[in-house]
C-alpha cells in the first residue's frame, strides 16, 4: 500500500535500518558511503523508486482522510473551474465551499471544489442551487493513492503504474493520470 513520497535521505536510512522488505522500479541512486578501514571496500546504498518497507501501519486499517489543501484540490480538479469549465492557472484559483461555512457547510474534500475568482464571487455566500450555478462535478475525498499522487509534483512512469493500481475504479483520476 502506498503511504508516502520520501526523499532519499530517509529512504537510506531505511536501507541502513534494515528496514526494507522489498524494492521495485527503476533504480534511482547510487550512494556512496566511506571506506573500512580495514577491508578497503565502500558501502553503497542503491535507492529504487519504490521501496516497501517491514511491519504494519494501523493508519492503513483506519479510514484516511488526507489533509485538504489548495494545490491537491486544484491538482484533483485538473485545475478547472468546475462551475464555468474552464481552465486556469493556479494563481486563478480559489476553494469554494459548495454549501458555504455561514450555512453549516465544512472546510472538507466532499464540500470543496476549484473554483475561479470570477464564478467564486459570483456564487458569494450561496449554494449552487441558490446561485442558479451547476456543478460540473461531484467533489470527493482521494485514497491515499490518490492523494499521494496529488501530492507529487513529478511522477516517474513506474511510480504511476504503482499507484495507478491502488486507485478505485471508479477514480476520476484514473485516466487523468495517464495523460
Amino acid at each position: 500500500m502506498p503511504m508516502e513520497w520520501i526523499d532519499y535521505q530517509q529512504a537510506v536510512r531505511l536501507y541502513h535500518a534494515q528496514q526494507v522488505a522489498f524494492t521495485c522500479g527503476e533504480l534511482l541512486y547510487r550512494v556512496r558511503g566511506g571506506v573500512n578501514a580495514r577491508s578497503g571496500s565502500r558501502s553503497v546504498v542503491e535507492v529504487n523508486s519504490i521501496i516497501a518497507t517491514y511491519g504494519t501501519n494501523k493508519a492503513v486499517r483506519e479510514r484516511y482522510v488526507p489533509p485538504l489543501n489548495n494545490s491537491a484540490l486544484f491538482k484533483r480538479d485538473a485545475h478547472l473551474c468546475l462551475y464555468c469549465g474552464h481552465p486556469f492557472p493556479y494563481r486563478d484559483l480559489s476553494r469554494d465551499h459548495v454549501t458555504p461555512i455561514s450555512q453549516g457547510g465544512q472546510d472538507h474534500w466532499s464540500n470543496v471544489v476549484t473554483a475561479c475568482k470570477r464564478c467564486n464571487n459570483h456564487k458569494a455566500g450561496r449554494t449552487p442551487e441558490q446561485a442558479a450555478m451547476q456543478l460540473l462535478a461531484v467533489p470527493f475525498v482521494p485514497t491515499r493513492a490518490e492523494y499521494i499522487y496529488l501530492q507529487g509534483r513529478r511522477v516517474l512512469a513506474d511510480q504511476m503504474e504503482f499507484l495507478q493500481a491502488h486507485f478505485p475504479r471508479t477514480s476520476p483520476l484514473r485516466l487523468r493520470a495517464l495523460q
